[in-house]
């Protein structure tokens, strides 16, 4: 089938050469039963490109499944994907088939598939590579003839390289992998795009759809969509519904555009990955243990040699920065170098009101330990809501269950 004959018939809107690239290959691999991992980032319509494996396979009879994977809870979604035999867990009344065992001969679509438990990550490289599942509950193994078509917006080497997500199952996912572009790499296509939703939504509200004058169709070339075609469709619908004017110039658009996003797309490249903000703290910690514990090394030669030694610039910054660090603002005490001490004192034995007798108590550098801490933190700051701890500490809700079981903790 023709390029320009699929997009007829799944509604696609567009010809900049990656999607049609995209769209390529989605055709060119359907009459296979290859696994495909689609990629792209959030809203750029990657759910279409399953939608068109299935419909041009001789699968399109069976079922289409579509399942979100960080949708469902941890603890149910092996039930949801392989099913359950009665007993198997309290609530399970009664044995249920689950989707690979419904969708036998069709399609399953796993979006967000960079979410699924390790434990599930598991089973369903099983499923790929030898067709068999167990219901959970039961030891009978159960034959199913299933494509598996997968989606995720997320870096997959990053999530490989964090223990997130299997290797050996990431490249059976991706046998043939689909980039879909960002809207922003699809400048020609992005006014073709408002000018359809204009007119959906001036058909649903049954009312003239909404024009652009020429400084606004620029203004809509200009800005970056960090969200996308999701992003463009809901902005053209709500100023479908809340300008009573159908020619939106080019400041009332404006005011539809958020400010604080609209460019960090286009100055931020997708191949360049974030310094995490807990590395750095790592690191922090790391060089502060280190420079302790050349200054011991340092006070013990003193207190070895009586007091005789040759202290670079670098060392006497040092001390003399870290006793500005610890002493009180009224204090000027500082370690004056060898020419300037006083040779009555004996500094192999200082006395005993020198120093303050205090129990060294080495901090943990544990990752797992830090990681432990900043939940119990988070949990507590809000108030045991797991969605905005969850928000605060930049992972997902259901990563964080996972974490509070792994740790035993109670929020």
């Amino acid at each position: 089938m023709e390029i320009q004959q699929v997009k007829q018939r799944f509604g696609i809107i567009g010809n900049a050469p990656l999607l049609n690239r995209a769209l390529e290959v989605a055709t060119q691999v359907a009459p296979t039963d290859i696994s495909v991992l689609v990629t792209g980032e959030s809203g750029t319509g990657k759910e279409i490109i399953p939608q068109v494996i299935h419909q041009l396979s001789s699968r399109k009879h069976g079922e289409y499944i579509a399942v979100n994977c960080g949708a469902i809870p941890e603890g149910t979604i092996d039930s949801e994907l392989f099913g359950h035999e009665k007993g198997a867990f309290t609530g399970a009344s009664g044995s249920r088939k689950g989707y690979f065992e419904v969708a036998d001969g069709g399609t399953i679509f796993l979006d967000e598939v960079a979410e699924l438990p390790m434990q599930t990550q598991v089973r369903l490289l099983r499923v790929l590579e030898t067709g068999e599942f167990i219901r959970v509950g039961s030891s009978k193994v159960i034959k199913t003839n299933v494509r598996v078509v997968a989606a995720t917006n997320e870096n997959m080497q990053q999530a490989i390289s964090s223990g997130k997500f299997r290797e050996d199952l990431f490249y059976r996912l991706s046998t043939v992998p689909i980039a879909l572009p960002p809207l922003r790499k699809r400048n020609d296509d992005i006014h073709l795009l408002f000018r359809k939703f204009a007119s959906d939504f001036g058909d649903k509200y049954r009312m003239p759809g909404i024009r652009l004058s020429a400084d606004a169709i620029e203004l809509l070339n200009n800005y970056s969509w960090p969200g996308n075609i999701r992003q463009l469709k809901n902005l053209v619908e709500q100023i479908s519904v809340i300008e009573t004017s159908r020619e939106i110039d080019g400041q009332t658009f404006a005011n539809y555009l958020p400010t604080e996003r609209d460019t960090s797309p286009a100055l931020i490249d997708s191949s360049q990955e974030s310094i995490n903000e807990r590395e750095l703290m790592y690191k922090f910690l790391f060089d502060m243990k280190k420079d302790l514990t050349d200054l011991k090394k340092l006070v013990i030669e003193i207190m070895a040699n009586n007091g005789n030694v040759n202290l670079s610039n670098d060392q006497e910054t040092m001390i003399n920065r870290f006793y500005e660090d610890v002493q009180p603002p009224s204090s000027s005490t500082k370690i004056l170098p060898p020419a300037q001490q006083d040779e009555s004192y004996n500094y192999s034995r200082p006395a005993e009101d020198d120093f303050e007798l205090h129990e060294e108590v080495e901090e943990s550098l544990s990752l797992e330990d830090r990681e432990k801490e900043l939940i119990k933190k988070a949990l507590v700051k809000h108030k045991g809501r797991r969605k905005h701890a969850a928000s605060e500490l930049g992972i997902s809700e259901r990563t964080l269950y996972r974490k509070i079981k792994e740790y035993n903790l109670t929020d």
